[in-house]
C-alpha cells in the first residue's frame, strides 16, 4: 500500500484551498492502491491556510507564526496511518514544507529552492519508507 499527498489525489487541501492533481496518483487511489493523507490538515491547520516554509529547522508561515508543532503533529499522525497499512512507499508533493523530498523552498517566500526534506517526508525516510515525488512516478 502507498501513502500519497492528498492534494495529488485531487483533494482540495493545499494551502490555497486548491489541489495539485496528478492523474497517476488519482488512478492509484481509485484502484485502492494508495491512501491520500494531508499532514498539514492532520496537524490541525485549516484549508486554506497561510503559506509556510522551513526556516532553520522551524516551519514559519508567511505572517511569521511558528507552525512547527502543527507540522510535526500532522506528520506523526500520517506516519501512524502509514504504519497501520504497512506502507512501503509514499508519493508526496514536491517542494512542500511537509511533503517535499530533496528540494524545498528556502524560507524566504521568494520561490527559491534549496536541498532539504519536508517534515513528513523526513519522518517517513527515518522510518524506512521510500519517498518519491509526483515527478518520479
Amino acid at each position: 500500500m502507498k501513502i500519497v499527498s492528498a492534494c495529488l489525489a485531487g483533494i482540495n487541501c493545499a494551502w490555497d484551498g486548491k489541489n495539485r492533481t496528478s492523474k497517476k496518483v488519482t488512478k492509484m487511489v481509485e484502484k485502492g492502491e494508495a491512501i491520500p493523507v494531508c499532514p498539514e490538515q492532520l496537524g490541525g491547520l485549516s484549508t486554506p491556510r497561510i503559506p509556510a516554509e522551513i526556516q532553520k529547522n522551524k516551519v514559519i508561515d508567511q505572517k511569521g507564526n511558528d507552525v512547527t508543532e502543527n507540522f510535526r503533529k500532522g506528520a506523526l499522525e500520517a506516519l501512524h496511518l502509514a504504519k497501520m497499512v504497512n506502507c512501503q512507499q509514499a508519493i508526496l508533493k514536491k517542494h512542500s514544507p511537509s511533503c517535499g523530498k530533496s528540494v524545498i523552498y528556502d524560507g524566504t517566500f521568494n520561490n527559491v529552492k534549496i536541498k532539504g526534506n519536508g517534515v513528513f517526508a523526513e519522518m517517513l525516510l527515518k522510518h524506512g519508507i521510500d519517498v518519491i515525488t509526483e515527478e518520479e512516478i
